[in-house]
């Protein structure tokens, strides 16, 4: 009887994931029916905690009916793991080796997905400056957190990461003295306006929102982990779309294109970066 009664249980709890979800679709739309239900419960039930309630139905209660509620959800939700040349071995790739692909471009369309606090499409900025295509490039940077794109637009970062963020720099490349690019303050350092000048930061939801731009680069690292089989596909298609033929698609360390739809499509360009052309 314990058993069943443990069945039930879980099965119950299936039944108010599934709801909770529909709801926050239907009234706030942001669609996170396709996330992967391993990540979901947890961040969920972190926030039921949180909020001292006692179930799914509870959280769900309190998030229609009080929009701060919903947005400490969000950033739960939101995946906001990254820092200044996060991976520098990927930056380095970059630098060596698509970036003398890109000098004849005459104007380079870049899509950071899923930026977060900005941290790495600021890092792209840096090295795109040192390499002489910053002034001919637009960086495009998005993420589903309003709140987490406006912190971004600010370029304000701790200054207690500056030493972690400079030994990143400098095994990705870097040419200057990191310092040179921001001003530092007592608790945080503000990066330097100019850096921002070529940058458009937006919201833009993965799950239900549509290619805006053709790209020659798109870097998407470490967003579709958290997505099930069938919103990967659909993000695959989203990049694929909105990437020029020749284009260049970065990828987290986790993911791949070798069992999406359109593994075909591509060309592994640095493998153990897992940095893709588009070929067809």
């Amino acid at each position: 009887m314990a058993d069943i009664n443990v069945q039930d249980h879980l099965e119950l709890e299936k039944i108010e994931m599934t709801i909770l979800l529909e709801a926050i679709y239907r009234y706030y739309g942001f669609d996170f029916r396709n996330y992967a239900e391993p990540f979901l419960q947890r961040r969920v039930w972190h926030r039921i905690r949180a909020e001292k309630v006692r179930s799914i139905s509870g959280l769900q209660e309190k998030i229609l009916h009080e929009p701060e509620a919903m947005k400490r959800l969000l950033d739960d939700l939101s995946i906001n793991v990254t820092e200044m040349f996060r991976d520098p071995p990927f930056f380095l790739a970059f630098r060596t080796k698509i970036v003398p692909l890109l000098k004849d471009i005459p104007s380079i369309r870049i899509w950071h997905v899923g930026c977060s606090s900005g941290e790495e499409v600021y890092s792209m900025a840096i090295l795109l400056k040192e390499e002489g295509l910053y002034e001919k490039t637009k960086l495009y940077a998005t993420d589903m957190n309003e709140r987490i794109v406006d912190q971004a637009k600010r370029g304000i970062f701790p200054l207690d990461r500056m030493q972690m963020y400079t030994k990143n720099y400098l095994q990705a490349g870097g040419k200057r003295a990191f310092s040179e690019y921001y001003t530092a303050s007592v608790e945080n350092v503000v990066f330097q306006p100019c850096l921002r000048e070529n940058i458009v930061f937006a919201q833009h939801n993965l799950a239900t929102d549509h290619s805006f731009n053709d790209f020659h680069v798109i870097i998407c690292r470490n967003v579709m982990i958290y997505f099930n089989k069938l919103l990967q596909d659909h993000v695959h298609s989203l990049l694929y779309e909105s990437l020029v033929l020749s284009g260049f698609l970065g990828l987290g360390n986790r993911e791949g294109v070798k069992y999406t739809s359109h593994a075909n499509y591509y060309q592994e360009f640095d493998c153990s970066e897992k940095i893709y052309r588009k070929i067809r």
